[in-house]
């Protein structure tokens, strides 16, 4: 048996019986490089490479913008929200979307948007009577846009996995985020109209325009950190900084909803999940030495054209594998075992880093709202009061448009390429 089958294996068999992914590689490995007599030396130097990247100083400094804006700055979005759309019938299941847009564009997690928006949505629609079902889906398909929107958590992994431009990435993302953002909002109003959902009177002007002023530095903050990545202000890296730094100033002295007692707490949360999201990352290149080393890219390659040498057939097959693993393994962890393994196959097809990453992340953005391992499915269902068969019920429409754009994004390779190759021709 090949060393790197081996690897895979022994990274299978312990995740499922419950072991930390890291735990999972790093006995994979050690166990690889054995069996393939490789050096054992290369692990540490492996390791160190693999968290040797400025672009990686961007999860801590996202995770605690995260963090920070849960403090009060998130409700100061949807009041702006709710003030212009809330006359609508479903305005809150519209607000729970365009804040989870918002807040995607500066957190980069799915998890974190569906705890710090439907946390603060759900109770409301709950007051005015939505359907439970409906509530959990609504909220655990709308955080799919944290890592959707740019910038995103997931990308920033794969940018250092490959070693690929993080800000084109960003771009690649964007027609993907605004289909899905617009879907999910015209799904809103038709369910809100069809089921006689509760509406709002009309604000005013003038209360709209207070809200606006009020929320004006919550705002901000978004149109801050991406008009800065994209308008070559400052890398993704430094973007996170200044999110990070911008919420922490709002919060403690313009909206004052940060105490000092809770910036300790939010510093060691944010710490504790980027030092999950790293150890995997520093494994993981480790494993990818070995992946490479034993060829194990190239045996796959010849398994898969040995059934059958056409492009979009392999890329049915590489979807479906995908949406099957999204199921079980958690995304971070699915990233850093599959990317290296298929990237040099993405490669031999011609497909270019942008769709790889697109086809990639988003199967396992929607393994996110799928069981067992759904995480922002289990939250939003936890949130809500549901249980898990009524939230997959209520979001099956949500996600059958989801499978229609992942079809777009595998076979029509113009719709992630545009952007970055005009940011190429221009740069």
């Amino acid at each position: 048996m090949s060393a790197g089958v081996l690897l895979f294996i022994i990274m299978l068999i312990l995740a499922f019986i419950g072991f930390p992914i890291y735990v999972a590689l790093g006995v994979g490995v050690i166990v690889a490089l054995n069996a393939a007599d490789l050096p054992m030396v290369t692990i540490p130097q492996r390791i160190f490479t693999g968290i040797n990247s400025t672009s990686l100083l961007a999860i801590p400094f996202f995770m605690l913008a995260g963090n920070l804006m849960a403090k009060g700055i998130t409700k100061k979005l949807i009041d702006i929200a709710n003030a212009f759309c809330g006359h609508v019938k479903g305005s809150l299941a519209v607000i729970t979307v365009v804040a989870s847009a918002f807040f995607g564009a500066i957190t980069g997690s799915a998890v974190a948007t569906c705890s710090a928006i439907g946390g603060i949505t759900a109770v409301a629609m709950r007051e005015e009577g939505y359907p439970r079902p409906f509530i959990s889906a609504m909220i655990s398909m709308s955080s799919i846009l944290g890592p959707l929107v740019p910038p995103s958590i997931l990308l920033i992994v794969f940018a250092s996995l490959t070693d690929t431009n993080v800000t084109q990435l960003f771009l690649a993302t964007i027609p993907a985020a605004v289909v899905f953002t617009i879907f999910l909002i015209g799904y809103a109003l038709y369910y809100g109209k069809k089921h006689n959902l509760p509406s709002h009177e009309k604000a005013p002007w003038s209360v709209r325009w207070k809200t606006l002023k009020d929320g004006i530095w919550a705002l901000l903050m978004p149109v801050i950190i991406l008009g800065g990545i994209f308008g070559g202000i400052f890398t993704a890296t430094e973007a996170a900084a200044v999110s990070a730094a911008y919420a922490l100033i709002v919060g403690l002295f313009v909206y004052k909803t940060i105490k000092l007692k809770d910036i300790i707490p939010s510093f060691l949360e944010a710490s504790l999940s980027t030092a999950v999201i790293l150890i995997l990352i520093a494994f993981s290149n480790a494993s990818g030495y070995v992946i490479v080393a034993t060829q194990l890219p190239n045996q796959i390659m010849e398994f898969i054209t040995s059934i059958t040498e056409n492009k979009y057939l392999i890329l049915l097959m590489i979807n479906i594998l995908l949406l099957i693993v999204g199921c079980l393994i958690e995304a971070n962890a699915a990233e850093v075992m599959l990317v290296p393994l298929m990237l040099p196959l993405f490669q031999s097809m011609g497909v270019s880093m942008f769709q790889f990453a697109m086809i990639f992340c988003f199967n396992m953005y929607l393994g996110l709202i799928t069981p067992p391992v759904g995480t922002a499915m289990l939250l939003g269902k936890q949130i809500a009061g549901a249980s898990v068969s009524e939230t997959l019920k209520a979001a099956v429409p949500m996600f059958l448009f989801g499978l229609v754009l992942l079809v777009v994004i595998t076979y029509f390779p113009a719709f992630t390429d545009f952007l970055p190759s005009l940011a190429q021709a221009g740069g």
